[in-house]
């Protein structure tokens, strides 16, 4: 299994290399358009390889779509930590219940019984 990851990483990493190769030429960004950039007093554009526009937008696409899933499951994890905490306060209430019927008896008759009521 760990042969087919190492081959599908260099198959994914080989095709980035080509489209990489394939698409370095020069491409101008310009963050403004012209009329609001001249308010500025400056043109905020940039020259940069195809390929790093390509790859930039995938990797913002991919933060865009992490952060979106993040704050979407919220709620799922709030309820789990609400599960958590009504988990470990029964298992603390069964041990004090626990302890309490136990009391006065014999330490190795309490765990007997114990397991006996556990199955």
């Amino acid at each position: 299994m760990r042969y087919i990851r190492y081959v599908f990483m260099a198959v994914v990493g080989l095709s980035l290399i080509l489209v990489a190769l394939a698409n370095r030429g020069m491409v101008t960004i310009k963050l403004l358009p012209e009329e609001m950039a001249a308010y500025l007093g400056q043109p905020l554009s940039y020259d940069l390889p195809l390929f790093v526009v390509i790859f930039g937008g995938i990797i913002v696409g991919l933060l865009i779509g992490f952060v979106w899933e993040w704050f979407r499951e919220h709620k799922h994890r709030a309820d789990a930590r609400l599960q958590k905490r009504e988990k470990e306060k029964l298992e603390r209430e069964v041990k004090g219940l626990k302890r309490k019927s136990n009391e006065g008896k014999d330490e190795v008759l309490a765990l007997l019984d114990d397991s006996a009521a556990a199955r």
